[in-house]
């Protein structure tokens, strides 16, 4: 048997907002989020030294978006993914909702799961 996949940390935490730039400056001013008009706030793994470090995006969405959809939750977490086609394969076989659209850009590949209440999860795997 085959080494079961797993995630190897959060690539990205988004949400939805009635007003997501007065918001992020919220949370910038107060909490020092480091955010940046349409980039949201990286923060980077300091334990990861690695070409291509890990890091965790955080990204307030206006409350109308599209991107979580069909999810009904006002938020979707992202997953940092070492084996995409591996996990999407194992999680198929195991009966999960997979999302059959992908997305490919120079930093990574992209997937979309369920979770059994309907949650939308992003999976990343950086390129």
């Amino acid at each position: 048997m085959s080494e079961r996949q797993r995630v190897t940390g959060i690539g990205g935490v988004f949400f939805k907002s009635r007003d997501p730039e007065a918001l992020s400056q919220w949370y910038a001013r107060h909490l020092g989020v480091p955010w940046k008009p349409g980039e949201g706030a990286v923060f980077r793994w300091a334990d990861d030294t690695q070409a291509g470090a890990g890091m965790t995006v955080w990204s307030a969405f206006p409350a109308d978006t599209k991107y979580f959809d069909p999810s009904p939750a006002p938020f979707m977490v992202n997953f940092r993914v070492a084996d995409l086609d591996a996990l999407l394969a194992q999680m198929s076989s195991e009966g999960v909702r997979i999302d059959p659209k992908r997305e490919d850009y120079d930093y990574g590949r992209f997937a979309w799961i369920y979770d059994p209440e309907g949650n939308k999860i992003e999976l990343w795997q950086p390129s």
